[in-house]
């Protein structure tokens, strides 16, 4: 049986299929005719294997509780191995129904209400709220651009924060969102032996892990031992193959006693088995869609290239951040002269388009717009164009 999803040029219409990304724009009081490139899903089918192992399970009809045979680990760690070079023990993995769940577990599970939570803005904003909404403090060691038009971590912040600030947790975005860096591992090492040296725990968001076209995604548990002490790392085969909705992400945590306490957590939520329909497509994309993944980061790469020379040539005032991973691009509109306001403004009314807004993802995010570049590439080109023409309306 061959791969048949490998058409990512075709533009698939996504309306009245309840999706968040597409059908609602009247609920996020944005016009209904947008053109929609903002949550991090792919307008691309996912893999065939995917499609197929789901429908054949369907057919069965009975649909109960349910729970991961022994295969389930051997695809998920068989694909960490092979693609990121860590060797995964089955007792570290812990199930959860998506990795924003599970950073807010392990607020819970680690700190108390009133404790220092550090992250690094602009950050994905769920960062944010799974500390403010559990009432613990955010402490912000914020990214800078340096002149090589990539964002970089201040260490010196880093440890003076953790310091002043008594940091229980750090939460780490790893490759970043929304600023698109693959860190290295000099980096992730200098922040690591912060951590041990303090006593910090790590939450390493990787959810992004398979999409690294600049260097190589270095997994922040497999770096030193002592890291492991320390860690708990999230992944998910949500972003890798198009899966948001199947509810289903694979947390590794090593050491046991921050294990027991993420696991007593989870249980007082009243979490217990996961949807069969995760369990099935984790496993089978796992196992089967390589073939599907690989064509995939092939057309984003290429996006990724378009955009960038896209901008060069045609919008003059508006700065593409160099991207290193994921499939959102982030994008600097400083230069315009538009204030915060104006730029919402143009983007959403004039362009007619639903990006991201860079404010959401801190006050360092002000005069930037993330754009999701997993579309058809038609699509792509509309909606550069949309931004152009809107630009040379109010020049």
């Amino acid at each position: 049986m061959a791969e048949r999803n490998l058409d990512f040029d075709r533009v698939i219409d996504r309306r009245n299929t309840q999706s968040i990304k597409h059908d609602f724009a009247k609920e996020f009081k944005m016009p209904e005719d947008v053109l929609s490139l903002w949550v991090a899903d792919m307008d691309f089918e996912t893999s065939s294997y995917v499609q197929d192992a789901l429908a054949e399970r369907t057919k069965h009809g009975i649909f109960g509780y349910s729970e991961a045979r022994a295969s389930y680990f051997e695809a998920v760690s068989n694909w960490i191995r092979n693609h990121h070079s860590w060797e995964v023990q089955e007792d570290w993995l812990i199930k959860t129904p998506g990795v924003v769940f599970a950073l807010a577990m392990a607020v819970r599970a680690y700190t108390q209400p009133g404790d220092s939570i550090l992250i690094q803005r602009p950050v994905y904003y769920p960062f944010t709220e799974v500390i403010e909404q559990n009432e613990r403090v955010v402490v912000d060691n914020s990214l800078y651009l340096g002149e090589d038009n990539r964002y970089h971590m201040d260490l010196d912040d880093f440890e003076r924060k953790i310091v002043e600030k008594n940091v229980k947790l750090f939460l780490l975005c790893s490759p970043h969102n929304p600023v698109g860096r693959v860190w290295t591992r000099k980096e992730l090492t200098a922040i690591g032996d912060l951590c041990v040296k303090h006593g910090v725990i790590v939450v390493s968001d990787e959810i992004h892990n398979d999409f690294a076209f600049q260097g190589n995604h270095q997994i922040f548990a497999s770096l030193k031992e002592e890291y492991k002490e320390i860690s708990v790392i999230c992944t998910s085969p949500s972003k890798t193959f198009n899966l948001a909705s199947m509810m289903i992400s694979n947390i590794f945590i090593p050491n046991p006693s921050l294990r027991h306490q993420f696991c007593k957590e989870i249980n007082a939520a009243g979490i217990s088995q996961l949807s069969v329909m995760g369990l099935i497509a984790c496993e089978t994309a796992y196992n089967c869609a390589e073939e599907w993944y690989q064509a995939m980061i092939t057309y984003i790469r290429e996006n990724i290239a378009f955009t960038k020379k896209y901008v060069e040539e045609h919008l003059p005032a508006v700065k593409m951040i160099e991207h290193e991973g994921t499939y959102l691009v982030w994008l600097d509109f400083r230069q315009t002269g538009l204030s915060t306001e104006e730029l919402e403004d143009l983007i959403v009314y004039k362009a007619k388009l639903w990006l991201d807004s860079g404010k959401i993802f801190g006050d360092n995010g002000k005069g930037f717009q993330r754009i999701n570049v997993a579309c058809p590439r038609s699509v792509l080109t509309e909606a550069l164009e949309r931004i152009r023409k809107a630009l040379q309306e109010v020049s």
